[in-house]
């Protein structure tokens, strides 16, 4: 479009080479007097005339002057205050002389700098921005060249290294398994988003990235080449750490939530902890695993249960002497590599927990300590738990004085699995009724003490008569019984004989020599193919004793065999 005609502004007529001389300018321009007043002026210099009559910009006079007394250009950047803000103008005066060297006239001319200051000025500013945030940041910009070697780094740096140091590196060293990357970030020909890498720091330890990129290529006659990549890296190895480290817990939690619930779904002590042994083995990848118990009888630790290959461990049980509540250790034994780890309740060690799987098999890990530690944990608690129990049902079974069994564990737990066993495989047992001779007598004389004194040695008699599968148990006051597995007729006579010879023993401590302390035994021969019945069984041992001191006491006698009508106490 045609700039609009110059306007005369002094009502003077301009000629037309002043016309021509600002008519092309495209900023305002104004063509002075030689007194310097206005002549004509541009479309848009006709703005600048009415400041200049106004005084409104003394500078520009100045400006004015100093071209027309000096007869030379004038040059001069200034800030004109308008209803609109501030504009920055570049004001140039031109004189033009006569034909003997005098200011004829002055052209003004300027040019709006505005634009361009506040761009520039914000074109620093977001430099500054961009520089600062570069710097501060855990990030790092990078650029290769093609040949995929580093040519800038951020002045930070990268790695733990400097960027001299980086630069003309190949970033492919820097890169763990860079091979497995298609494309490569670092030289990909298309932008890359987000692609998450594992590098190598300068110490040697390892560096979660994330890597976008851009590909830069340079056009030559409609044709691109590849001439490089740049790019940014976002360091993100603490969140990733802590990522795994959360995902761990869980996955430990989980575990030890499913063995938890193994051992609750039991009953049975011993079943609890075979599910917990059985359970952890599998949650582990372990060839092998083993519980221990406190053995309060023989002092110790004594194995609970067990699962696996259980072969050439028997040394484990060693290792648990002095280990404080808490600790886990590593153990070699042969070809296994195993864990061992305390149980305990209250701080106090009341058992172990042992894993063991091929040296050869990757090592144990932490992972595999801290869910050690939590199942041990819970199986402390489980083992005082079982022990409590096994308290319970010991008194609820034994004999608060003699500790042997009592009448009902004797009657209604051991001797019906006792007959069941002997019915299926078809071997003979014997039932001895014990009942003391004249204990009376020794608490009237000596004092019950005496009597309690009595009851014990023949405890300690009928312990040391017993073999080890027998049964011995107190059936109240001064009556005992004594259960001989695998045994025929005519051997339980002669044992029963010896038990009499055997009981001599008791008459020094009798209460009077005309009632000597003793025993007097009631034998019933047990034969499964019989079929008889254990109260039948009771019965007639029971008769067989009542016959023995019906006549004189001191002795034995076998009871008939079943089914013969017996004799019983008054």
């Amino acid at each position: 479009m045609d700039n609009p005609s110059p306007v005369s502004v002094s009502g003077a007529q301009a000629s037309d080479s002043d016309v021509k001389l600002i008519a092309g300018y495209p900023g305002p321009a104004l063509l002075l007097d030689q007194a310097g007043k206005p002549l004509i002026a541009n479309a848009k210099g006709s703005g600048l005339e009415k400041a200049l009559a106004g005084g409104a910009v003394a500078e520009i006079d100045t400006l004015i002057g100093k071209a027309m007394q000096s007869a030379s250009i004038a040059s001069a950047t200034l800030t004109v205050t308008t209803s609109r803000g501030e504009l920055v103008l570049e004001v140039t005066a031109l004189p033009v002389l006569d034909s003997n060297g005098a200011v004829e006239k002055t052209l003004v001319l300027a040019r709006d700098l505005t634009m361009e200051r506040n761009l520039r000025s914000t074109l620093v500013e977001s430099r500054q921005r961009y520089k600062d945030l570069v710097e501060i940041s855990s990030d790092f910009s990078w650029e290769v060249d093609a040949s995929g070697k580093l040519i800038f780094v951020s002045p930070q740096g990268a790695l733990g290294f400097k960027p001299d140091e980086l630069v003309g590196r190949d970033v492919r060293e820097l890169v763990i398994d860079a091979e497995d990357y298609t494309p490569f970030p670092f030289t990909t020909t298309r932008k890359l988003d987000h692609v998450e890498m594992w590098m190598t720091n300068k110490d040697g330890t390892t560096a979660c990235v994330v890597v976008s990129a851009l590909p830069l290529v340079k056009n030559d006659d409609e044709n691109e080449t590849w001439i490089g990549c740049r790019g940014n890296c976002r360091d993100v190895t603490e969140e990733r750490e802590s990522e795994a480290a959360l995902a761990r817990a869980r996955h430990r939690e989980q575990l030890l939530n499913y063995i938890v619930s193994q051992i609750r779904d039991e009953i049975e002590p011993h079943d609890m902890l075979m599910a917990a042994a059985t359970a952890t083995a599998r949650a582990l990848g372990a060839a092998g695993s083993r519980i221990y118990r406190e053995d309060s009888d023989r002092g110790g630790f004594a194995v609970a249960a067990e699962y696996g290959n259980v072969d050439d461990v028997a040394k484990l049980k060693e290792k648990i002497v002095g280990l404080k509540a808490g600790e886990v250790i590593d153990v070699s034994l042969g070809n296994w590599s195993a864990l061992l780890a305390t149980t305990q309740y209250r701080s106090v060690v009341n058992g172990a927990l042992a894993m063991w799987k091929p040296k050869k098999d990757d090592v144990w890990d932490n992972d595999h300590r801290l869910m050690l530690t939590d199942v041990a944990n819970q199986l402390g608690i489980a083992n005082e738990q079982i022990a409590n129990h096994e308290r319970i049902v010991k008194l609820s079974r034994t004999d608060g004085m003699t500790g042997l069994l009592n009448r009902r564990a004797f009657y209604e737990e051991e001797l019906p699995r006792r007959i069941a066993r002997l019915e299926r495989s078809g071997q003979t047992a014997s039932m001895f009724y014990v009942d003391m001779d004249n204990l009376k007598r020794v608490n009237d004389v000596h004092g019950h003490q005496a009597g309690d004194d009595a009851i014990l040695f023949l405890r300690d008699l009928l312990i040391n008569f017993s073999r080890p599968g027998d049964l011995v148990a107190r059936l109240g006051g001064d009556e005992f019984a004594l259960w001989l597995d695998g045994i025929d007729e005519a051997t339980s006579i002669k044992r029963a004989g010896q038990l009499i010879a055997t009981s001599k023993q008791m008459v020094s401590m009798s209460g009077d020599d005309d009632f000597p302390l003793g025993i007097s035994i009631g034998v019933a021969f047990f034969d499964p193919n019989t079929g008889e019945k254990l109260d039948d069984l009771l019965a007639r041992a029971d008769s067989a004793m009542y016959s023995v001191k019906k006549r004189s006491k001191g002795g034995f006698e076998l009871a008939p065999p079943p089914g013969t009508p017996l004799e019983m106490p008054e």
